[in-house]
């Protein structure tokens, strides 16, 4: 059963179908699991990515059965990936990668947004709700071409995507506008990923669009962030099964963070029976997340730095409101509290009670030169490539053990496949791109690495057509587009 991280004791606990529906609580908090299951990690060895996603998702999903989640995840995880296992594990010199890009649109928001659109379905029949549903979502690049590669043969769903202009790579952006069609609808927004978010959560609270069945694909929904918990224990059970570690032996992972989903779905993981020794959050020079672990102060009134890794430039990142939620013993008050601080200033203090319940974190952050750097030295040393996010999170790493000479075993999740960055692949490799376009630099990347080239990607051969709102306006346009859509139903 879920309730909002903003709710007081006294509210009343609802099902995850509902929650999945509603997306966010109408007092504007995120849906939470108020207890979180246990799992015997033992009980998991041996089994089939299907098999532990099965397990692992009707553990959470109350009103579910288990046939239901077995066809969801059967119909979710078939040959959409281009390979059985669905995700992978790769050996390094100093680490392992979890290689989570191996859906149609080659980053790990296929992992869940492959089932959300499946689980939103049904749980619209237990609820008894007829007609269309408004996915409403905003993106740093990845979610939207997922969302919309996820949603677009599901009956009776629009779905909006709006991304920041000039914020997105082109790869990302020409991804996302090959899915416009009558029940997709792309549109750049004037502003940064923050502005484009600020706007949903608008929409989700707006009393006056209450009547509009929206609901969202972004991790705010507790339906989206369920799914990415699997692979988390997937990626523990592999270094058990490769002999790298013993059954119980404590790991660390490394997480590219940007709005906290993914690794908030890590600490979900450790809370149910991971042995995870610390969860290592990567940011970009958007740090705003390194500070918080390191001073307990989140204040977002800072500049906004444009980066290569584009998915993680995000000074609100909205799932920390779910950790703070366990970080303060389930204080709702307290939660809405901080949240309203944010609104209102653009920071907050926690607690020392809070920061004692952060120990499971690290918080490090790497430039550009040194994503770039790390970038290279995998390359030349395995002959693996990294994409830029992942990248991030390596040279994190790398600072991470100078500062602790911790030597336990550690997973870097690898979120996107490096073509999707051609540019500042061949910068950092020293390829000559002067004058070519983001296919030809892809071509080079594969002659130079003999990685061959996902076909998806070919298929982006020419420039889409690109909506634009302005941002004194850009509610007023998403307004419009909600009602014409919920006319149309």
């Amino acid at each position: 059963m879920y309730k909002s991280t903003r709710g007081n004791k006294e509210t009343k606990l609802i099902p995850a179908s509902l929650a999945i529906i509603k997306g966010i609580a109408s007092d504007g908090g995120l849906f939470i699991c108020d207890q979180l299951p246990h799992v015997q990690i033992n009980s998991l060895v041996g089994v089939t990515y299907h098999q532990l996603a099965k397990k692992i998702i009707k553990l959470l999903l109350d009103d579910f059965s288990e046939a239901e989640v077995s066809e969801i995840i059967d119909s979710a995880y078939d040959n959409k990936f281009d390979t059985s296992e669905i995700v992978r594990v790769v050996d390094s010199k100093d680490c392992f990668f979890l290689e989570l890009f191996h859906g149609k649109t080659l980053a790990f928001k296929d992992m869940a947004l492959s089932v959300l659109p499946l689980l939103l379905t049904k749980a619209k029949m237990k609820q008894g709700i007829l007609g269309k549903t408004i996915i409403l979502t905003a993106t740093s690049g990845d979610t939207g071409s997922a969302a919309l590669s996820g949603f677009h043969k599901q009956k009776d769903i629009d779905v909006v995507v709006l991304y920041p202009n000039s914020g997105v790579s082109w790869i990302q952006e020409q991804q996302m506008l090959s899915f416009q069609g009558e029940n997709s609808h792309v549109v750049a927004v004037d502003g940064n990923f923050d502005d484009a978010q600020r706007l949903v959560k608008k929409a989700f609270t707006d009393e006056s669009l209450a009547k509009y069945p929206l609901s969202s694909a972004n991790s705010i929904n507790i339906g989206r962030l369920i799914p990415q918990i699997v692979y988390y224990f997937y990626g523990y059970l592999e270094l058990v099964r490769k002999k790298q570690i013993a059954l119980g032996e404590q790991i660390n992972f490394v997480v590219p963070t940007g709005n906290f989903g993914n690794i908030l779905a890590g600490y979900m993981a450790k809370k149910m029976g991971v042995p995870i020794k610390k969860l290592i959050c990567a940011s970009n020079e958007n740090n705003v997340l390194t500070d918080f672990f390191q001073e307990g102060l989140y204040n977002r009134n800072r500049p906004f730095i444009k980066t290569s890794s584009p998915s993680m430039d995000i000074l609100i990142s909205s799932n920390l409101e779910r950790l703070l939620y366990y970080i303060s013993n389930h204080d709702a008050n307290k939660v809405k509290d901080l949240m309203n601080q944010l609104s209102t200033t653009g920071k907050y203090q926690i607690d020392e009670d809070m920061r004692k319940n952060l120990t499971d974190f690290y918080g490090g952050f790497a430039t550009e030169n040194e994503m770039k750097e790390a970038i290279v030295d995998v390359y030349q040393k395995d002959h693996y490539l990294l994409d830029t996010h992942t990248a991030v999170a390596k040279a994190v790493y790398k600072k991470y053990c100078q500062e602790t000479q911790d030597q336990t075993k550690t997973i870097i999740t690898a979120t996107a496949h490096p073509f999707k960055f051609p540019v500042t692949l061949c910068k950092a490799l020293n390829i000559d791109n002067r004058g070519s376009n983001d296919l030809e630099l892809i071509k080079a990347l594969a002659t130079k690495t003999g990685i061959a080239i996902p076909p998806v990607l070919l298929s982006l051969n020419h420039e889409q057509k690109r909506l634009l709102w302005l941002k004194k306006d850009c509610y007023q346009q998403l307004t419009k587009l909600l009602g014409e859509l919920y006319e149309k139903n």
